[in-house]
């Protein structure tokens, strides 16, 4: 299973979602452009030595991206879906893919994706946080799939 992360704007959900993945086994896809340097020493501090443990792939936009996942079902998790994850059958080789804190994903890819996600929040608040909100999804996509670490 993998993450990634369309156009991510802040390191430190950056960093902490790699060490989200080296905790879980789970590969990390940055689609760029990112919204800071890359070696920004927030990234590093939030991932702290975790970084060593996650294979993470950079990819110049959206259209390297895609190529690089074909034949893998791309299951976007946004605000404007009404599906749950929890209601969802994910598969061990599904991509699950995020959008930018501050605006998602544009239509054009989310028009190309398989499925979309929300997960359920109370409707008096907008969204979780990002790293929050692959916490979730990740988890239960690895319970469904028997991919929990042991």
């Amino acid at each position: 299973m993998r993450v990634a992360l369309f156009e991510p704007e802040i390191a430190g959900n950056v960093g902490a979602v790699l060490r989200l993945g080296a905790c879980l086994g789970a590969d990390i896809d940055l689609i760029e452009p990112l919204g800071f340097q890359w070696d920004d020493r927030r990234v590093r501090r939030t991932a702290m030595d975790y970084i060593d443990h996650v294979g993470v792939t950079r990819h110049a936009g959206f259209g390297a991206f895609r190529q690089t996942v074909a034949g893998r079902r791309l299951v976007l998790f946004t605000t404007r879906a009404t599906a749950s994850p929890y209601s969802f059958a994910f598969r061990p080789d599904d991509v699950l893919l995020f959008g930018k804190e501050s605006a998602g994903v544009p239509a054009h890819v989310a028009e190309v994706v398989d499925e979309m996600l929300r997960i359920p929040i109370r409707r008096e608040v907008r969204s979780l946080n990002l790293a929050t909100s692959v916490t979730l999804a990740l988890g239960e996509a690895l319970r469904q799939t028997g991919g929990l670490p042991g």
